[in-house]
């Protein structure tokens, strides 16, 4: 009789052997179970990277010329570029640059962050904010935030968010942006009286040409000796109101008797309000390939720690894309641990034995 030479025959002689090969499936199982990437959606993000810059004042037709032109062209000397897409409206310039698959992220972000900033020179002066963040900042936010205070009014409450509480938000691992709805910030305004104006024989221009010579705080220069140098800075600045009054327009007259001066926060360009309540709201978008329940564990983290270091602000969690991550996860896992009793039952009603049911439960269960 020929002697058979298939695996169960191999587990009857070898023992250890099989009990070896058992485990590391096990080990093997346990890594991917622990490894294994818990997303809502297969992993499918594009490569993409943003370019924001600010001109406050500018119209669309001057940001498109002088600003997005200029990215737009910084942008397409980086290697793996597949698509550029650039937007220019009043005040600001996108600039959404898509690389091809496979593209690492850091490195392609890295690129466009170099390549901006060798054109910097070339922007206007009065361009502000060029920022390079790796995400579409076209993408729908995954947390959304609502901040709001009964101490604070909207001008405090949007300095105390971007000094204290984004900075706190940003850190957390896989977020690439925060934006703000609703936010209001400080602003010096310049209310000219036309009757006053004319009564001095002034103009608008006039000024305007004034507050834009106004002793801001400055670097003047330095001093160099063979032992020390010293840097020397303008420290007549205007960045008070009683301070903008005094500049002079022409002569002895000055802005105080042409205008009211006085801080007010910034034209409103959007409201958000809450049940009723006025508040700030902030969309967290996150980088592509992170993991949106690591995210959102961090934020509310991380809203926990702002909330103890400012008890008189509110800071509500109004809509989070883990939630939905999270239960589809908790119904898998018991429909899995369902599935795995049905078949237990089922083999135990076939065999009528707990001693016969309980070798393959065992291996329904390591599997």
């Amino acid at each position: 009789m020929k002697q058979r030479d298939d695996l169960p025959m191999l587990a009857v002689k070898r023992p250890l052997l099989i009990a070896v090969l058992n485990l590391l499936i096990v080990i093997a199982g346990l890594a991917a179970l622990f490894g294994v990437e818990i997303r809502e959606l297969p992993n499918v993000d594009r490569p993409v990277v943003s370019v924001n810059a600010t001109f406050p004042g500018a119209a669309p037709q001057t940001i498109d010329a002088e600003v997005t032109s200029v990215l737009e062209d910084a942008a397409a000397r980086v290697t793996g570029v597949r698509r550029i897409r650039s937007s220019s409206e009043e005040n600001s310039s996108r600039v959404r640059v898509e690389f091809s698959p496979g593209v690492d992220l850091d490195t392609a972000a890295s690129d466009v962050r170099e390549a901006v900033s060798r054109v910097t020179n070339d922007l206007p002066d009065r361009v502000e904010q060029v920022r390079v963040v790796k995400a579409d900042e076209d993408a729908r936010s995954i947390l959304q935030l609502a901040v709001s205070s009964r101490r604070y009014d909207e001008a405090a409450l949007t300095t105390i968010i971007d000094n204290d509480i984004l900075p706190e938000l940003l850190s957390a691992q896989g977020v690439a942006s925060i934006g703000q709805f609703g936010a209001r910030v400080q602003q010096m305004r310049v209310a000219i009286d036309p009757v006053r104006l004319n009564r001095f024989g002034l103009t608008v221009g006039d000024v305007a040409t004034a507050l834009q010579r106004a002793p801001y705080d400055v670097p003047a220069g330095s001093f160099r000796s063979d032992a020390q140098e010293l840097l020397v800075r303008a420290q007549a600045t205007a960045a008070t109101p009683e301070l903008v009054r005094d500049v002079t327009v022409r002569g002895t007259t000055r802005v105080g008797d042409v205008a009211e001066v006085f801080l007010a926060p910034a034209d409103a360009t959007s409201f958000v309000r809450l049940d009723g309540i006025p508040i700030i709201g902030l969309g967290v978008i996150r980088q592509a390939g992170s993991n949106t329940i690591e995210i959102s564990n961090e934020v509310q983290a991380a809203v926990e720690r702002v909330s103890k270091r400012f008890p008189d602000i509110t800071i509500a969690v109004i809509s989070d894309d883990a939630d939905f991550i999270r239960v589809s996860v908790q119904e898998v896992l018991i429909t899995l641990i369902f599935t795995v009793v049905v078949v237990i039952v089922t083999i135990l009603l076939f065999f009528r034995s707990f001693k016969a049911t309980l070798i393959p439960a065992t291996t329904i269960r390591s599997r």
